[in-house]
């Protein structure tokens, strides 16, 4: 099982795709979460504490490891063709929930010289473990439409857009939609987060049947949610809440597709 999450910033994906992780490994599947992001903060969803977080360097901000895999002697030259199994094992970093975490972080390109062989080791990355590899495969994608355009996730089994109710957000997951399908993405379907009110399930619901998309579930609003991410803890440690009830059933309707 291989899963994109992607959406606008702020509509609680990197939530979702910590959630999913959790349950995968649940389930009994070794599971590696993909943090992907322009702002990574996975490793807190999966419960790091922030001082661990913040230890973790990014795949594109590791000069040396980057070096040591393109570089083949002359600066205006770079290689494209290596390995990167040791990457995963080297630089992965073991979660509280038994998730295992890869930090890509994402190429800057403003100031930074060239980008290229940066670029070419994440992309290599992906797609060993989008393709090469058994473990079940969640990516939190950086927000909006730029990983698509890069390609970064022709190889997942289905991409979730997470959306709330606000016209941004689902303008944001109509774009998502559109450029999924022109790149050949199997399965794209919508996940609503936040829902509070029948208005906010009709809005959801009446988007979807606009873009012709299929929504997987609606995740309540959860005040447990909102007070734990204020206290800096993870949310995925309260397994009663509604959130994590939702994801669990999202969860199990995502395995049963893979079956």
């Amino acid at each position: 099982m291989k899963i994109a999450v992607s959406g606008k910033g702020g509509v609680g994906k990197t939530l979702i795709a910590g959630g999913l992780a959790r349950c995968f490994v649940t389930r009994g599947l070794k599971t590696i979460a993909i943090d992907a992001d322009t702002s990574p903060n996975l490793a807190l969803t999966l419960g790091l504490s922030l001082k661990e977080a913040r230890r973790i360097m990014p795949i594109s901000e590791n000069k040396e490891l980057i070096r040591s895999k393109t570089s083949i002697g002359d600066p205006s030259v770079f290689r494209l063709s290596f390995t990167v199994n040791d990457i995963v094992r080297e630089y992965s970093v073991e979660t509280p929930f038994g998730v295992s975490l890869i930090v890509m972080g994402t190429v800057r390109d403003a100031g930074s010289g060239c980008a290229c062989p940066a670029n070419a080791v994440i992309r290599t990355l992906l797609r060993h473990l989008m393709v090469e590899r058994g473990e079940a495969i969640v990516v939190d994608m950086e927000a909006g439409v730029e990983h698509l355009g890069r390609g970064t996730a022709q190889h997942v089994d289905i991409m979730l857009i997470i959306t709330d109710a606000n016209m941004k957000s689902l303008e944001t997951a109509r774009n998502i939609g559109k450029l999924a399908e022109s790149a050949g993405i199997r399965q794209v379907a919508l996940v609503g987060n936040r829902i509070q009110k029948e208005t906010q399930v009709r809005v959801v619901e009446d988007f979807a049947e606009k873009i012709g998309l299929t929504i997987l579930t609606l995740v309540p609003f959860d005040k447990k949610v909102a007070e734990a991410e204020i206290c800096g803890e993870t949310p995925l440690r309260y397994g009663d809440s509604e959130f994590v009830r939702a994801i669990e059933k999202l969860c199990g309707r995502l395995t049963s597709k893979s079956d």
